[in-house]
């Protein structure tokens, strides 16, 4: 059926010239021979008036509401969108419904706030489509068995738009926001930073969960189950030969060991203290503790003296009430950040950990702790130090190229 889904984002959505570059894209898809399948996230970001985090904040004290209350309050700025987009494509003649999550087929588990897709039953966005009508789908959210209205959690409307990309075998996936695609740092920490014309799927999930905020992982594992090539696009550039295309790592020609780098600032350092050096066990009981309530840990170093990890800093608090409650002695900072290193290049190649010691010992960056896979390397050090780390790495693996 030459199905596409192009999902736009808030940002892409704020005002009424952003909408209507929106539609200009949507538009576009059309006349090229596509049947657009649209996704759209709340309209703005925080303080714009339906925002998530505005609606959220609109009872005064959001955790007064049951996961159930908030998710139901929360799904409303997509479904705002969504009729918004479908009125604004209808008055330029082209015909287009608007459909909550649950309309369009996005079932999920019960699990308030951060549910998981179980299921996508895209018939009704087929029937439309068949008549030439555009869908225009609220992301973020859909319909647990149970009939009730769930959310994905942040980022969910780029799982929205790969998961119905999977279920209606679409041609491609175009994700539209405010950046042009993936770049080799963060720009607002390194201004050197440079545009990727293409990374892998592995690649590209790596670096969302290390901390590059652009693409949400769970979208581009949909993406590279269907074998869907994904790209992240300018709403406001109608040119085809922008941003990054996201695809299988065997279409891909590139010979480098890095790709990019990303930040993870929000997280909480962890030393828990042994009773005697050479007992494990009172350290080692605190991940049944942290894990029994829910809490993630990750840089995770054992030795005899100390047990150390990091959990993400809206845990900070819980995990320091439980570990005190059941009597840790421990350390606990938010002075530190985990900057990661991530290529597909890298697996197997000699010498990739001994340019990041070095770049940052001649930078005189401390090391604390470290962590790797087979596609990232990732070093725990102190916030002060996160602009000249990544500068001396982009550096050193000479990131500063022109794709």
């Amino acid at each position: 059926m030459n199905v596409i889904i192009q999902k736009f984002g808030g940002s892409s959505l704020a005002t009424l010239e952003d909408r209507e570059n929106a539609c200009r894209q949507v538009i576009k898809a059309v006349k090229a021979g596509y049947k657009p399948v649209v996704v759209v996230s709340a309209m703005g970001r925080a303080g714009a008036a339906y925002a998530t985090d505005t609606l959220l904040d609109l009872p005064g004290d959001r955790e007064k509401l049951s996961a159930r209350q908030q998710d139901l309050l929360a799904s409303c700025g997509e479904v705002i969108s969504s009729v918004i987009i479908a009125g604004h494509l209808t008055e330029k003649d082209y015909s287009a419904q608007s459909l909550t999550g649950g309309q369009a087929g996005i079932i999920t588990d019960d699990n308030f706030g951060a549910s998981r897709i179980i299921a996508v039953k895209p018939e009704k966005i087929i029937k439309l489509l068949e008549k030439d009508i555009i869908p225009v789908v609220a992301g973020y959210q859909g319909l647990s068995q149970d009939g009730e209205i769930t959310t994905l959690g942040r980022g969910g409307s780029d799982t929205t738009a790969s998961a119905l990309g999977y279920a209606l075998n679409a041609e491609k996936i175009d994700i539209f926001s405010d950046v042009d695609g993936l770049m080799t740092a963060d720009p607002s920490i390194y201004e050197g930073a440079k545009n990727l014309s293409e990374v892998t799927f592995t690649e590209a999930c790596e670096l969302a969960y290390q901390g590059a905020e652009v693409i949400h992982p769970r979208a581009t594992e949909f993406a590279q189950a269907g074998n869907i090539p994904l790209r992240i696009r300018a709403t406001n550039n109608l040119n085809d030969d922008n941003g990054t295309v996201i695809k299988d790592s065997r279409d891909l020609n590139k010979d480098r060991p890095v790709t990019g780098l990303a930040v993870r600032r929000q997280v909480a350092f962890i030393e828990i203290l042994p009773d005697s050096k050479n007992d494990y066990n009172t350290g080692l009981k605190s991940f049944r503790l942290l894990a029994d309530n829910d809490i993630s840990v990750d840089m995770i170093n054992i030795r005899p003296e100390k047990i150390s990890f990091i959990v993400d800093n809206p845990d900070i608090n819980r995990a320091s009430s439980l570990l005190t409650d059941s009597g840790f002695t421990f350390n606990i900072s938010d002075k530190f950040c985990k900057v990661s290193i991530v290529g597909s290049g890298m697996t197997g190649l000699p010498g990739v950990m001994a340019r990041i010691v070095d770049a940052l010992n001649q930078a005189g960056i401390k090391i604390y702790q470290t962590t790797d896979s087979h596609t990232s390397i990732a070093c725990l050090i102190e916030k002060s130090s996160e602009e000249a780390a990544i500068s001396a790495l982009h550096g050193a693996f000479k990131l500063n190229y022109k794709e």
